[in-house]
């Protein structure tokens, strides 16, 4: 059977001499691994739109059940070239491949996460510019574009979490309603000073980072970067939605781990 869908290269694994295993995220199923014969020689009819992050019309082959159907076709809708070409960019949105890749089963269809992935991938191509070489041939960016990308990294974070069914609870005491100021990680929810009797260690909750974070899940990402908050509160969500993750997975992510590396060098 022929299918045909829109989805986002998210990692090619080599097989054999010349062909891949691809994985993609697709509009219409989901989680997609796919095997592309031939892609890595040199006329290959695939041509670059294997590349990880590009977004392409593909059709495969196979039945219904099949694990691994053959990749047909792949013809490339948004190449997101610049993303591949920013070495810190690139690091940074492979965090978001990650996660997606332990969050959303394979096959299972979720159409609002292939949105949000899309949506993010365009806001970062459009909203920063490839970045300018520095003296020595090392990228350079202002701490703004940082701050600025840190923004819509906790955006697409918070988004999918609760997209996928994994998000946080800061609003109210995950167990009576009432209102709390301490977030347990064993229970993935704020607790009220009755409720949270023995229960473990917290992490404290401000007030503004609750409504950073209710400004996250609500506003477009396209539109994020209206959001000003201050430093202090984008470190502290961050920190409190990765630790939130560790905790759900039972891991750090390697692509956090690395970006952490690299950054403190």
């Amino acid at each position: 059977m022929l299918r045909r869908t829109e989805g986002i290269v998210l990692r090619t694994i080599p097989y054999g001499e010349a062909d891949l295993i691809v994985t993609y995220l697709t509009h219409d199923y989901g989680l997609l691994k796919v095997f592309a014969k031939s892609p890595r020689k040199i006329k290959s009819r695939f041509g670059s739109s294997l590349e990880p992050l590009t977004c392409a019309a593909i059709a495969f082959w196979g039945k219904e059940d099949s694990p691994l159907p053959r990749l047909t076709q792949s013809d490339i809708i948004h190449p997101f070239q610049s993303l591949r070409e920013d070495f810190h960019c690139f690091m940074k949105v492979s965090e978001i491949i990650e996660l997606i890749t332990y969050f959303v089963p394979e096959r299972d269809v979720n159409r609002r996460v292939y949105s949000l992935l899309l949506e993010t991938l365009h806001t970062i191509s459009t909203q920063f510019p490839p970045l300018a070489k520095a003296a020595g041939g090392a990228s350079s960016h202002s701490r703004t574009e940082g701050d600025s990308r840190e923004l819509i990294m906790s955006s697409f974070k918070v988004k999918l979490l609760k997209l996928v069914g994994f998000a946080p609870k800061f609003d109210a005491c995950g167990r009576c309603g009432r209102n709390g100021e301490r977030f347990y990680l064993s229970q993935g929810s704020v607790l009220c000073e009755v409720c949270a009797v023995d229960v473990g260690s917290s992490i404290r909750l401000s007030a503004a980072l609750n409504r950073f974070y209710q400004d996250l899940l609500t506003w477009d990402t396209s539109k994020i970067r209206r959001i000003r908050p201050a430093d202090k509160i984008l470190t502290e969500l961050l920190y409190l939605i990765n630790t939130h993750i560790k905790y759900v997975l039972s891991k750090t992510l390697r692509t956090e781990a690395f970006n952490h590396r690299t950054n403190t060098v």
